[in-house]
């Protein structure tokens, strides 16, 4: 077994633990309890991104042509958030605290791309930028 692979199923398993320990993140001290903090609040920016691309969907459902643009663009966006992340994260490619780090990218990433949805989404009828 590679040692990544083994380090790989090692973390799952802590990870696993601490997704069912009852702690606060505000009293987080150690790095896995920071990596699982920054983990969950990623995911939390990631669940509401993913609500509000659906309300987008929904209001784009009669025009094909935005929709498939939109999808094109949701695409692009999570190549691009991939990608800086893992520039930004590069300083400490390999260290415990990788997962901090990159956490908190696709965090900031992930609440700033929502936020645009959000005005796509919300946009006044009439609007020349309003895709639908």
């Amino acid at each position: 077994m590679r040692l990544s692979s083994l380090f790989l199923s090692v973390g799952f398993l802590l990870s696993s633990s601490f997704a069912s320990a009852d702690y606060s993140c505000a009293s987080a001290n150690t790095q896995t309890e920071l990596n699982q903090c920054t983990a969950q609040a990623h995911q939390a920016a990631d669940d509401e991104l993913n609500a509000v691309y659906q309300t987008l969907v929904s209001r784009l459902e009669g025009n094909s042509v935005s929709l498939e643009k939109l999808r094109a663009a949701q695409r692009a966006w999570i190549g691009f958030r991939d990608a800086e992340c893992a520039f930004e994260s590069s300083a400490v490619e390999g260290g415990s605290a990788l997962p901090m780090v990159r956490n908190g990218c696709l965090e900031a990433l992930t609440e700033a791309r929502t936020e645009r949805l959000q005005e796509h989404a919300h946009c006044e009828e009439g609007d020349i930028s309003c895709p639908w």
